[in-house]
This record gives structure tokens, sequence and C-alpha cells, in this order.
């Protein structure tokens, strides 16, 4: 089943990714340690694949859906 959130939506990472990739005009692969479990990020762009473009404390990453869930609880 896959997820949607809204452009400027506050979502929460609930499983930690493998690894995260940049979402700079030139990505790259990154540890998943830039982000935490938990972390409260804003949706700022869908990509294709149920891919996101998080905006997180440490920087921009593209998430999947997968790894994300709504949380209407945070207010950034």
């Amino acid at each position: 089943m896959s997820k949607e959130f809204e452009i400027g939506s506050n979502v929460k990472i609930t499983i930690l990714p493998p690894y995260v990739k940049t979402a700079d005009p030139m990505p790259m692969l990154r540890p998943a340690q830039l982000v935490k479990l938990g972390e409260v990020g804003i949706v700022i762009d869908r990509h294709p694949g149920e891919h996101w473009v998080v905006k997180c404390e440490r920087g921009n990453f593209l998430i999947g859906s997968q790894y994300l869930e709504a949380d209407p609880t945070h207010h950034l």
C-alpha cells in the first residue's frame, strides 16, 4: 500500500534506512546515521517510485515511503 504525504506536511522516520541519498543536484549516498530514528522532517517534494524529499535536521534527503509515517503532532 502506497503512502501519500502532502508537500509541507510533517513526517517521522519510523524505520532507519540502510543509507540515505542527498537531495542535491548531484545526489550522493550517505550513511544512515545522518538521520535519527524518530526524527521529524518536512516533506519538500515527491520523486518517482514513492520517494520523498524530506528536510531533516542535517540536510535534505530522498527517503522512501516505507521508512516514513505522517506526524501531525509536530509543528516545525
